[in-house]
């Protein structure tokens, strides 16, 4: 978690201009310049200026690197990352070394707040800034897709021969420009014809509107009609933005409250200001639903940015943001590194979501780092949550954070009621898993004409597969895991690496033919008990498996809309801020889930997940019913559910937390060993250990094996330091690194504030 102890000092804010003024570094007073490559290097690289050439920090020039030529990117001669996990300073190379810069390329600089967010970002993650450098430098000298062209009418030459193809054509073709495979589909004809037209004189190529282009969103469009409660909350976030300096500021509302709504008001007061927005999502899924939201407000649709982009969409993006035409971006976290000229706002929409958290290439949180970008441009960062995570309550109750709460559900709707069901007094029938109280309730709801949904965050048909003859399980063979079974495509997959292989006739082990049973249930198993009970429901299963991209997750929540469904049986992907208003029961086929394990945060997830999954009941005018299955419905977190006590559960889990300075109240830092040998694994884990830090009120756990101790055939170990709030967790754990020798076939991976402790 990020504090304001570890924000960098507000700088005075330069006057905000189309291309901010940046010092320049000629040869008259300094004779080199640092360059930033895009390679693991732990830091900028130093190189002298040509007498001819003047440089400035942003510039994207080529540099000798050995016997090669190497894209770099002008840096500022001091970190912006607070000195205390700043990296040391770097050796200075003698002027005589210096080799010289070859050329400056023409492509614009990068901003100044990009740079010193880099720098920020790399000093707290321990990561090369010149990987977090390497993407955007790819883009940033890759030219902006040129606009296509595409066919309008013209006046038609008298000679012109028309055929019924050709008539077909031209109706179709106005003004409006469309490319050669529209023109030619919506005429029912081939390419070949529209072609043929063009030449013979019919149609006339003209540029049409280039990749990922809009008009500019207009903050006048549609203003919403606000309740009391979310006009008062709505200007306290105008007001933040008017103000032009950095706050951060929690939303806090019920489900469906209207806090998209409210915080879009922060968004328009950044365009009538001429800047810039960025509205964070944890997941790309959530993007079809809340773009439409944004254009009935706005007019227009936002720029995205997500990894489902195609690479043409995603250079004009990033062209268009540097440019400053792209005014509002809507992405997953990693628009974070988006290279804004003028940033107004940023939001952070479902703050509590792990999925901000980066666990590939470099570990960051999205959530953090977002608070982090607000605050090094100077403009107030808006977090946004029904059920805020920890660590943001801690900030709010220091006073880093203001507070506001939307406390009703807008429109008139009421909150659902929460009922649990005693799976010890009330079982399913053998071999199901649906309790008579739930299906009875499912019936009841379905006759009224309204629509249910089945939660249960497991995907496939089984998570395990064994042998009632020998008791073998069927494990991943490169991952400490069960393969789940996914019987609609007859496979056994690991969810972890994506290894594959169909269910076997016979086991493996024993050679006992018909033997292997699925325990335990996934949606596939209770869309085939829905299915068994409810034959004529209208049924759509909505998970990663099954909605492939946004477009498919687009039709999905338009079928659900417009009342094409009965029944919605999902995975966590239907707990997402979803508007369904004619759902008014949920049921969650196995409460119990998410609370096995030792992960610190198990209680908390669970409540948010539930609590969120229950917001999609009774949005509308019609009440909303949910019923929890559980088989432990005295533990803390069902009794936090059932009386809908949210603030109550997080204040238990805070006093839990406090005495053993565990996050967040403490820091902790996660090293992963991985090896392709366990015994070189082990031998690095334990000379880790070996040399672990020893200072005062340090505690470093471990070595152990993970508890996914091999994942995609790597052997991982872990250690784990805790630290109190205020110790610097950077320079240990650099120090601490440095004492021993990796080997080449081994990898450390450092995670501050880890989230997963797989």
């Amino acid at each position: 978690m990020i504090s304001s102890l570890d924000q960098p000092p507000r700088a005075q804010k330069p006057k905000r201009t189309a291309t901010p003024a940046q010092p320049s570094l000629s040869v008259d007073d300094i004779a080199r310049v640092k360059v930033l490559l895009p390679l693991p290097f732990p830091g900028p690289l130093d190189y002298r200026v040509p007498d001819d050439m003047v440089l400035s920090p942003g510039e994207i020039v080529v540099v000798p690197l050995g016997r090669r030529e190497e894209l770099g990117c002008v840096w500022d001669d001091e970190s912006a990352a607070p000195p205390d996990f700043a990296p040391p300073p770097a050796r200075v190379v003698e002027a005589s070394k210096l080799r010289a810069v070859c050329t400056r390329s023409d492509a614009p600089p990068f901003p100044p707040g990009w740079r010193r967010f880099i720098d920020w970002v790399a000093a707290y993650t321990l990561a090369p800034p010149g990987l977090l450098l390497a993407t955007a430098l790819r883009m940033q000298v890759s030219p902006a897709p040129r606009p296509a062209l595409g066919w309008v009418r013209c006046e038609m030459p008298p000679d012109l021969r028309l055929t019924d193809s050709r008539r077909a054509v031209l109706a179709q073709a106005s003004a409006v420009p469309l490319t050669t495979t529209d023109l030619a589909r919506m005429a029912g004809v081939s390419s070949g014809v529209v072609r043929g037209l063009a030449d013979a004189g019919g149609l006339r190529s003209v540029p049409m509107a280039p990749v990922g282009s809009s008009p500019s969103p207009d903050p006048e469009f549609a203003p919403p009609d606000l309740s009391t409660e979310q006009t008062e909350a709505a200007q306290v976030l105008v007001d933040a933005v008017k103000a032009d300096r950095f706050q951060g500021i929690l939303l806090e509302g019920v489900t469906g409250s209207g806090k998209t709504e409210v915080y879009l008001e922060a968004v328009a007061e950044a365009l009538r200001a001429g800047r810039q927005a960025l509205v964070l999502l944890p997941e790309i899924a959530l993007s079809a639903q809340w773009v439409d939201r944004f254009a009935r407000r706005f007019g227009t649709a936002p720029a995205l940015w997500h990894s489902d982009l195609s690479p043409g969409l995603r250079r004009a993006t990033w062209h268009g943001v540097l440019s400053g035409e792209a005014r509002v971006v809507v992405g997953a976290r990693s628009a974070l590194f988006l290279p804004f000229r003028d940033l107004g706002v940023v939001v952070i929409d479902e703050e509590h979501e792990t999925a901000f958290k980066q666990e590939d290439g470099f570990f960051y949180h999205g959530r953090d780092m977002g608070v982090v970008r607000a605050s090094l441009s100077g403009v107030p960062a808006i977090l946004v949550s029904a059920t805020p995570s920890l660590e943001t309550l801690a900030n709010v109750e220091s006073g880093r954070y203001r507070h506001l709460i939307l406390t009703s559900r807008h429109g008139g709707a009421t909150l659902p009621s929460v009922t649990l069901i005693d799976m010890r007094i009330d079982p399913p029938e053998r071999g199901t898993f649906l309790s008579p109280v739930l299906v009875t309730a499912m019936e009841e709801t379905m006759a009224r004409g309204e629509q249910a949904m089945l939660f249960l965050n497991r995907r496939g048909y089984a998570p395990l597969t064994l042998c009632r003859s020998c008791g073998h399980r069927m494990q991943c063979p490169n991952c400490t895991a069960w393969l789940v079974e996914h019987r609609a495509r007859g496979i056994l997959t690991c969810h972890h690496c994506g290894h594959v292989e169909p269910i076997p006739e016979t086991c493996p082990s024993c050679g006992a033919a018909g033997s292997l049973t699925p325990i335990g249930p996934g949606i596939e198993r209770v869309l085939e008990e829905a299915r068994a009970r409810f034959p004529d429901a209208r049924i759509l299963v909505m998970a990663s498996d099954t909605l492939g991209s946004p477009d498919a997750t687009a039709h999905a929540v338009h079928q659900i809309s417009n009342r094409e469904v009965d029944l919605v049986i999902g995975t966590q992907i239907v707990a997402k801020g979803w508007h369904f208003p004619h759902l008014t029961l949920v049921g969650v086929v196995d409460a119990d889930l998410g609370l096995g394990g030792g992960d610190l945060r198990a209680a908390e997830r669970t409540v948010q997940l539930l609590h969120q999954v229950a917001g999609r009941a009774g949005r509308a005018s019609a009440p909303g019913h949910v019923l929890l299955q559980s088989y432990a419905c005295d533990h803390p977190v069902m009794l936090a559910l059932a009386s809908q006590d949210f603030r109550a559960f997080m204040d238990q889990e805070a006093a839990q937390r406090r005495p053993g300075h565990w996050p967040p109240y403490g820091r902790l830092a996660a090293l992963i060993v991985s090896a392709t040998s366990a015994d070189v694994a082990d031998t690095l884990a334990n000379a880790l250990g070996d040399a672990a830090p020893d200072q005062p009120g340090i505690a470093v756990l471990g070595p152990a094996p993970a508890p996914l101790a091999m994942l995609r055939g790597r052997h991982r170990r872990r250690l784990l330091l805790r630290a109190p709030r205020n110790v610097a967790l950077q320079p240990i754990l650099r120090a601490w690194r440095a004492r021993v020798t990796i080997p080449a076939q081994a990898r450390v991976d450092i995670d501050i504030d880890p989230v997963s402790f797989l």
